[in-house]
């Protein structure tokens, strides 16, 4: 156990050395560096089986060393992202060799760490463990790596990342470009909690290349947007949506997974828009949450209770978010469109809303619940299927959102203003949705054209354009 813990020190050490190199991207063109990164590149591939360094790069096993994966991924990672670096200089566009400076420092010292602490927990999970991946990952029946989720380890790749990510960015722009420290924080936050998420995810695709290029790309989109946000504030949307996001998945409410992206989705709403509008996306987890545990062990014993004892992992939360998150982003860059903005939101959030309590409550129903689409009865939790109990639960689910708009006063109560026509807007916005996503789940959920989130997305889209339209009818 200790040897092993000693291998993975030196064996993080190694990679920690190869992300030292983002030091030196002031001081060198982007066609250096693409040219120095293929040189990394090829020693790692090409590194002989009987040296000491390839021995270090490698787990310890009992049967023929392989490839250093991680070292060539990671060295991988870097020349793929400086290469699309190198070509944009040949188009009016630009990947600013900062966030791949970043991003790299998110996975060389924020995944290192991580994976030191995973490894030196290691006796909780031998029953986990592998040959390649020591007490890392295991492998399901499909043959993807499936990793032991912690807290701890996801949190210390986030805080890690984040501060060596803003370090590292400080740098290179203090010899290159200026560019604003608060700005720098903002994306550094936001590329280290995408890190953070990817690398709790279980593919096939190495962290190595998932981590780096995925939080690059976040960084240079939110980037683009131009949008700083003072630190106070950025550390205060930082901890409540933290703090929120660890009481869910104290409560079982959110798996790991959950925790990270509801943060990263807090973080992004709080930041564009305010507090309250995330506390009304809020009540949807919380409700969601709650009401999945309504009966549980029934729907457990119907086959259609959610996985995991009902804890929501990251796929729920995006899927059900992903409009909410849009338009909270868009909200601030479009003043001219706010209100039909707001309302697109609403509608989305009371959409998912409804839609789970129909379902989460919907599925208790003691009768046979009817196709939407032909009214005949199936079995409960077929998609498509609605009964009576449902569409009240999704009434008024939309409806606790609309009156929680408007208490939290994000329909506001002013001189002149309809905040009746509000309520009724996102109540019919999240009751239609809902019957769009019953819909869609008879038709192309059943064809196997779209996932359960598939439906989620579309269904969210297009309560989300109902609320939008009714404003701009009745406006």
């Amino acid at each position: 156990m200790h040897i092993e813990i000693k291998h993975e020190y030196k064996r993080q050490a190694i990679h920690v050395a190869i992300g030292m190199i983002v030091l030196a991207f002031p001081f060198l063109s982007v066609g250096s560096l693409v040219l120095l990164s293929l040189m990394l590149f090829l020693f790692i591939l090409l590194l002989p089986r009987s040296s000491k360094l390839f021995k270090i790069m490698t787990y310890r096993s009992g049967r023929a060393a392989r490839r250093p994966v991680g070292a060539i991924c990671l060295s991988g990672s870097m020349l793929i992202l400086l290469l699309a670096a190198w070509l944009l200089t040949f188009t009016p566009y630009s990947l600013p060799i900062f966030i791949i400076g970043g991003a790299i420092a998110i996975t060389t010292f924020g995944d290192g760490f991580a994976t030191i602490l995973r490894v030196s927990n290691q006796a909780k999970y031998m029953a986990l463990d592998t040959i390649e991946y020591p007490a890392r990952v295991y492998s399901d029946a499909s043959g993807a790596r499936v990793k032991t989720e912690s807290v701890k380890v996801s949190l210390t790749l986030f805080f890690v990342g984040t501060l060596s990510s803003f370090i590292v960015g400080c740098w290179i722009t203090h010899w290159t470009e200026p560019v604003s420290f608060q700005l720098l924080f903002f994306i550094s936050v936001i590329g280290a909690l995408t890190g953070a998420l990817l690398e709790c995810i279980s593919t096939r695709i190495h962290d190595n290349i998932t981590v780096p290029i995925g939080s690059a790309m976040v960084m240079w989109l939110f980037l683009s947007f131009g949008y700083s946000v003072p630190y106070l504030y950025m550390a205060l949307a930082l901890t409540f949506a933290l703090v929120l996001g660890y009481l869910a998945y104290a409560a079982g409410i959110a798996d790991v997974s959950g925790l990270i992206s509801a943060t990263l989705v807090g973080v992004l709403i709080i930041v564009f828009t305010n507090i309250w509008w995330f506390l009304l996306l809020l009540t949807f987890y919380l409700l969601g949450g709650g009401f999945t545990k309504y009966k549980y062990k029934y729907k457990q014993s119907l086959g259609i209770a959610q996985g995991k004892g009902g804890a929501r992992g990251y796929k729920n939360v995006f899927s059900n978010s992903i409009v909410a998150i849009a338009a909270s982003v868009a909200y601030p860059m479009f003043p001219q469109s706010a209100n039909i903005i707001l309302y697109t939101y609403m509608g989305s959030v009371a959409t998912a809303t409804g839609d789970t309590l129909a379902s989460e409550i919907g599925t208790t129903y003691k009768g046979s619940p009817r196709m939407i689409t032909t009214l005949k009865k199936v079995e409960p939790g077929t998609d498509g299927g609605v009964s009576s109990l449902g569409e009240i639960a999704a009434t008024a689910g939309s409806f606790a959102i609309a009156l929680l708009a408007l208490l939290f006063g994000v329909i506001e109560i002013t001189t002149g203003s309809n905040w009746l026509l509000g309520i009724l807007i996102v109540t019919i916005s999240g009751f239609v949705g809902t019957n769009i996503d019953s819909l869609l789940g008879a038709t192309m959920q059943q064809r196997g054209i779209l996932s359960n989130n598939g439906v989620n997305v579309v269904s969210t889209i297009l309560g989300g354009a109902v609320a939008g339209a009714l404003w701009m009818a009745a406006a």
